[in-house]
């Protein structure tokens, strides 16, 4: 695995997979670094849920994304079609849950990163996944009972790249 200060320098939104399947060994890797993440109060909270990408409760989904927005015909889905989809639910009640998964998310983000394969943090379903059909989401996706989705990752082998976002540390940070 490289350095970590190069994988977060290096690391950026895959919109591209190739077809290739993860490894149960790349799979496991990942799911430990979100499970090894931090949590207020060592809660422990944050559960994932993994999909293939080509489960039918991912078009579901898609489905009702697209039409809250009024989207028709999208060149591709939410997850650019990536053999792994994870969504990351927290308890509803605890007010920290939606950091935590941030939190694992990015931890997520950067070993796929470290490990040569490309991510994309979605959070674009959240209004989806948390409005009317909310209940029927999360049952079909053995979300634990008080749970609601956070956030969520798409990860694959890239079949596309594209150049980290620049940033102005003059603009974004200051220091007293």
């Amino acid at each position: 695995m490289r350095d970590v200060l190069n994988v977060i320098e290096e690391r950026s939104s895959t919109r591209g997979y190739t077809e290739q399947e993860l490894t149960k060994e790349e799979l496991d890797r990942l799911i430990c670094a979100g499970l090894q993440a931090p949590t207020a109060a060592n809660r422990q909270e944050i559960h994932i849920t993994v999909l293939a990408g080509d489960n039918p409760i991912l078009a579901e989904i898609e489905a009702v994304k697209n039409a809250d927005r009024n989207i028709v015909d999208p060149p591709h889905n939410f997850y650019y079609e990536a053999p792994v989809v994870m969504l990351l639910s927290g308890e509803e009640a605890f007010p920290w849950s939606p950091v935590d998964a941030g939190i694992a998310v990015e931890n997520i983000a950067l070993a796929a990163e470290g490990m040569g394969l490309g991510n994309l943090i979605i959070g674009c379903i959240k209004d989806a996944m948390n409005g009317e059909k909310k209940a029927y989401f999360a049952n079909a996706l053995h979300f634990p009972e008080g749970y609601r989705f956070e956030i969520a990752i798409a990860v694959g082998h890239k079949a596309v790249t594209k150049e980290p976002h620049s940033y102005s540390a003059e603009k974004n940070v200051t220091i007293l």
